[in-house]
């Protein structure tokens, strides 16, 4: 098992969907809050998949072509990991016809997308958990789960297996043959409404026995379809062939956000750990890598820089010009802030007066410039330093070679024959197709973006 090709080319775009939009105020609950609130752990915002579908053209104003939901399934709270029914669409976001429109309007525009697998643990008003509190040890769920007496009890501490110890998420078993076939199910049936792959929660919890088999479930379904694992440590574990085809990059955004954010490493250490990173993963996953600066489980990028758009935009000229598929956290690219849950879990901010525009702009054509290049979608990489603040990834395909130079000091002058990827009497362009001087001139926390083509006019 290797990425499917279109990761590649793929640039994704992360949804919360109780906090997106909505579209569809009839399924608002009772106690909806509005939409400028501040987020909790507990409010409802009226976000659903109508509203998502309504404003799939701000996407495609990004050059998005792939979009990972979080949890849609039917649940009791708005992060909606803890269902209460696989198969069922949550009622606040709308039915099964309203997803089937959703996937049919995002593949028509060339966009794909990707849910999200929470097979660790459910809810505890799942049907099946309901069955075991009621009945206890006759009940004929009571070895999907880890119960260890009766009758069960959620507090002060709960007598039955949990999700981090939290009472309302009680652990699958997922040893358990009848489990596995639910899982496996549930995988097979929202393939089957058109998906177009899983990301798998937690899967660290369970044990990777399961996980091959839920592959090998899902790829016989059809070998295009992405699988990519949560993992905020080390990918290699997860990526021998037979459990997944990348992993969410939490490494990389460590090492872009520590250059760029909070300076904790220089340019060298940068450079460093990005070849590092890239020789631990196998070659055909490369391009399977999830490469994300946010997401719904950590502070927003913008925050993260302390309100400095520049900065924030030196991050995401260094997560386009990477090897992988980039990731967008919703709200990131028009600059909403906020810390970790439930900050980064605010509505989105639809009043365009409102926007970071400069942000949201660089964004723009940062993604258009990997759209554009071939180089830069699926060539080869290798990071440098030029000197302590200043960072080089060059991407090299066939003729076509890239190098994104990315400055945090206070400018820069760079002799071409002085850096080491660069080769005598070469003419190098900007993606204007200019020719760019004997020296190039680097303004403070600015990018350059300088290509070259063996064989092209000079």
């Amino acid at each position: 098992m290797s990425a499917p090709d279109w990761l590649s080319d793929a640039v994704f775009y992360q949804i919360f969907p109780e906090r997106f939009a909505n579209g569809d105020p009839s399924l608002d609950p009772e106690d909806v809050v509005p939409w400028d609130a501040a987020p909790t752990r507990e409010n409802f915002f009226g976000g659903d998949l109508a509203g998502i579908e309504q404003n799939l053209d701000h996407l495609t104003s990004l050059g998005v072509n792939a979009l990972y939901l979080t949890p849609i399934f039917e649940a009791e709270t708005n992060h909606r990991y803890d269902a209460v029914d696989y198969f069922a669409i949550d009622h606040r976001l709308g039915d099964l016809d309203a997803f089937r429109s959703l996937v049919d309007a995002a593949h028509r525009r060339g966009i794909r997308i990707v849910l999200d697998a929470v097979l660790n643990h459910c809810g505890d008003g799942h049907w099946a958990f309901k069955d075991v509190v009621a009945n206890g040890a006759a009940s004929e769920y009571v070895n999907w789960f880890s119960v260890e007496g009766f009758p069960i009890v959620a507090h002060p501490e709960p007598n039955y297996r949990t999700c981090s110890g939290c009472y309302y998420l009680p652990k699958w078993n997922a040893y358990n043959p009848d489990v596995r076939k639910h899982h496996f199910d549930v995988a097979r049936y929202w393939i089957d409404q058109g998906i177009d792959g899983w990301r798998l929660d937690v899967p660290y919890f369970v044990n990777q026995t399961f996980w091959r088999e839920f592959a090998r479930v899902v790829k016989e379904r059809s070998d295009d379809l992405y699988i990519v694992a949560e993992e905020w440590r080390e990918p290699e574990p997860w990526l021998t062939g037979d459990l997944a085809d990348g992993t969410m990059n939490y490494t990389l955004r460590d090492l872009v956000l520590g250059f760029t954010a909070d300076a904790s490493i220089d340019a060298f250490a940068f450079a460093e750990g990005m070849n590092r990173l890239r020789d631990r993963i196998p070659e055909g996953f490369r391009q399977g890598m999830l490469n994300l600066l946010g997401s719904h489980d950590t502070e927003r990028v913008l925050t993260r820089h302390d309100g400095d758009e520049t900065r924030a935009l030196l991050a995401y000229a260094l997560l386009f010009a990477s090897e992988g598929a980039p990731m967008i956290y919703y709200g990131d690219e028009i600059g909403m802030t906020g810390a970790n849950d439930p900050d980064c879990r605010a509505a989105m901010v639809w009043q365009e007066e409102k926007w970071a525009m400069g942000l949201l702009e660089g964004i723009r054509s940062f993604s258009a410039m990997r759209s554009a290049s071939a180089a830069l979608r699926r060539g080869s990489q290798h990071v440098s330093a030029l000197d302590a603040d200043t960072v080089l990834i060059t991407r090299m395909l066939g003729s076509e070679r890239v190098m994104m130079v990315v400055h945090r000091g206070n400018g820069v002058t760079i002799d071409p024959r002085q850096v080491a990827e660069l080769r005598e009497g070469e003419q190098w362009r900007d993606l204007q197709g200019r020719p760019l001087s004997a020296l190039w001139s680097v303004a403070a926390e600015q990018v350059l973006v300088a290509r070259h083509v063996t064989g092209a006019e000079e």
